[in-house]
């Protein structure tokens, strides 16, 4: 066994002092990490400098939280953008190299739409718009399906809602309009969007039984558990409040298996239909969550246990990055309060080769993947002063589901290298998220050597999500790996505030929308400038705001980042916002649109959410509904109301 020493970051320092046994906890001894790229924030600076703008974010500099506004002027398409080499890293490139895009011409933006579709997104907007139609519509699907027979309704949903936000039934079925997307130079995120339509009170009983183990269930509500990571029944429904994204639940290690061979489908799919696609997976589809929650608790404990014993060497208020402990400081500390042992050696290995600090990812490294999954799941407790484990024990059988949720995971990494597809794994709520994301950086260790095959996402309405984006980026340039992100600002906001209040813990969510969009940017701004330094980060801006997007471009053109080394991409859902997906994807900008999949009838759960998602979107935003109509009538005075997508 190794050494640890322990102690629990919520316990204050008054209550550290009373305690009375030595800190004794294990640990694995391994070398210090050596701090690569620690000119960095110099390096930024002087690469920005050089174009008269400050940099908006470096690896442990300035804590600012002011961001640059998006920029309002629309850009001015240049169909004739001159190919400007450029050597990756520099962030150089000549001033007629610019690429700009107009959001504006609708003749652009709808090539590849005949009328009848224009017509049909002006009908369906039109209808997302109206309360009563939006909160009564799975009611009134229900209804239709009776009335109409089922195959005359799903004709009617082919022809409206389903034709405008679903691809198409299978496989098969949906490879003509990613051909035909692809033929106007808009790619595929394919996802397989079917879910499970069940009662609230069915869902909260599933979520109940699968986010509790069998030694919880026997002791009753024993044991140490932060309350934001256990499970509570009015929270159980996880489709509470939730309309952009979908919701699995555990039923046994089969229906498990079977959403693996779903998403191997979509995989070959992918593969099949498109060159350099992706494909979307959802970690909560790949086994029983309560393992995710587990080890969140973990993780989240293990680093604020960091950041207590920076505030005890007064490092407190400093960005996650920056933040870096003296280990004589820390022996000295630990030592003093009676825990034994040679801790400096501990985390340095060998001391002639130690910067004689260490910070939050050296301090992350500590634990270790490759031990039993059950030794992991333990925190510290202060007036203890000794790890405890989260559960008594494990059975046998929640050891096997733990490792079938990361083996399943092995096997859809192996079939997205094999297949030449792109993995994006869905960000989820706050209280599975840092286990999803530590396993997602796993596979980037293994897949992502060589090129970008692993996307985590960033929900940007997290009030964490900056400190987690720079120590991913760190962690990969440290170990040499393709960093690869896809930047969005959240889905969950509103049961993640309500289960917040109700429960008793900090809100993680961002005080208001202008707050959310200044951390987007942020996390934008710190990638944009890591692809234009080291070359080895990529990141999807998944976004529909027209500002964020033209952001993006200003500091594509600021930085030298030209559109042919495939390092940026843009991301919008089918159906919406096509005045911003193909404009880009002609003007040679990698833009994908998310395609959902699927069986009309089993397909209803995700429209019904569509529907909800929309009304917001079609009441705040009324310009694609104008453009729409501005393309018809251009149709209809120069006589190509007929017009048929040739490609």
């Amino acid at each position: 066994m190794f050494v640890y020493a322990a102690a629990r970051a919520e316990g204050c320092s008054a209550r550290l002092h009373r305690s009375s046994v030595g800190l004794m906890f294990y640990v694995r001894a391994i070398p210090a990490l050596t701090r690569a790229g620690k000119e960095l924030p110099l390096q930024r600076l002087t690469l920005l400098s050089r174009r008269g703008r400050r940099s908006t974010a470096t690896s442990s500099s300035s804590s600012s939280e002011t961001q640059t506004k998006p920029q309002d002027d629309a850009c001015q398409h240049d169909s004739a953008r001159p190919e400007c080499p450029r050597q990756p890293g520099t962030g150089v490139t000549p001033a007629d190299g610019e690429v700009s895009v107009d959001f504006d011409q609708t003749r652009e933006a709808y090539r590849s739409k005949d009328s009848l579709e224009l017509l049909r997104s002006l009908v369906v907007f039109k209808l997302c718009s109206y309360d009563f139609l939006v909160d009564k519509n799975k009611k009134m699907m229900d209804l239709g399906g009776k009335i109409l027979g089922q195959r005359a309704f799903n004709q009617l949903m082919k022809m409206t809602f389903y034709g405008q936000f679903v691809a198409g039934e299978d496989h098969r079925a949906i490879r003509p309009l990613i051909q035909k997307n692809q033929a106007f130079g808009v790619g595929s995120v394919l996802d397989y969007s079917v879910e499970e339509d069940i009662s609230q009170e069915e869902a909260e009983r599933k979520e109940m039984d699968s986010c509790v183990s069998a030694a919880e269930k026997e002791s009753e509500g024993e044991g140490h558990r932060d309350k934001k990571y256990q499970v509570h029944k009015q929270f159980g429904d996880r489709r509470g409040g939730v309309t952009g994204a979908r919701t699995y639940f555990y039923a046994d290690e089969a229906k498990c298996d079977q959403h693996m061979e779903t998403f191997i489908k979509c995989i070959k799919a992918s593969g099949g239909s498109s060159m350099n696609g992706f494909s979307a997976i959802k970690m909560t589809a790949l086994g029983r969550p309560h393992f995710l929650l587990q080890l969140s608790e973990v993780l989240v404990k293990w680093r604020r246990f960091f950041h207590f014993l920076a505030s005890q060497q007064g490092k407190d208020g400093m960005e996650a990055l920056a933040q870096r402990l003296e280990l004589n400081q820390l022996q000295e500390f630990l030592t003093h309060l009676g825990a034994k042992g040679d801790f400096y050696g501990w985390f340095t290995g060998r001391k002639a080769e130690s910067s004689g600090t260490i910070d939050v990812i050296d301090w992350n490294s500590l634990i270790d993947d490759r031990t039993k999954i059950s030794e992991l799941l333990v925190v510290p407790n202060v007036e203890l002063g000794e790890l405890e484990p989260l559960l008594a024990k494990f059975t046998v059988e929640e050891e096997k589901q733990m490792k079938r949720m990361l083996q399943r995971m092995d096997v859809l990494a192996k079939h997205a290298l094999e297949n030449g597809v792109r993995l994006m794994v869905d960000a989820e709520q706050t209280y599975f998220q840092p286990a999803i994301s530590r396993l997602t950086i796993e596979m980037q260790r293994i897949y992502n050597r060589k090129k970008a095959v692993i996307f985590n996402t960033y929900q940007c309405y997290l009030k964490e999500a900056y400190d987690n984006v720079t120590m991913d980026v760190e962690v990969s340039r440290r170990e040499g790996w393709h960093f690869a992100a896809k930047l969005v600002r959240g889905a969950y906001m509103y049961q993640e505030r309500d289960r917040a209040k109700e429960i008793g813990y900090e809100d993680p969510i961002n005080p208001d929308y202008e707050s959310t969009n200044r951390m987007y940017h942020r996390c934008l701004d710190f990638v944009l400038d890591e692809i234009a330094l080291h070359g080895n980060a990529n990141v999807m801006v998944a976004s529909h705001n027209e500002d964020t997007v033209k952001h993006t471009l200003s500091r594509m053109n600021e930085l030298g980042l030209l559109p042919r080394e495939n390092k940026v991409y843009f991301g919008q859902l089918l159906g919406m916002c096509d005045q911003i997906s193909f404009p880009l994807g002609q003007a040679g900008f990698p833009v994908y649109k998310y395609v959902p999949y699927g069986p009309v009838n089993e397909v209803m759960p995700y429209l019904s959410r569509r529907a909800q998602e929309n009304r917001g979107f079609m009441k705040g935003a009324q310009k694609e509904r104008e453009l729409l109509w501005k393309e018809l009538k251009r149709r209809l005075v120069s006589g190509e109301l007929l017009y048929r997508p040739v490609y």
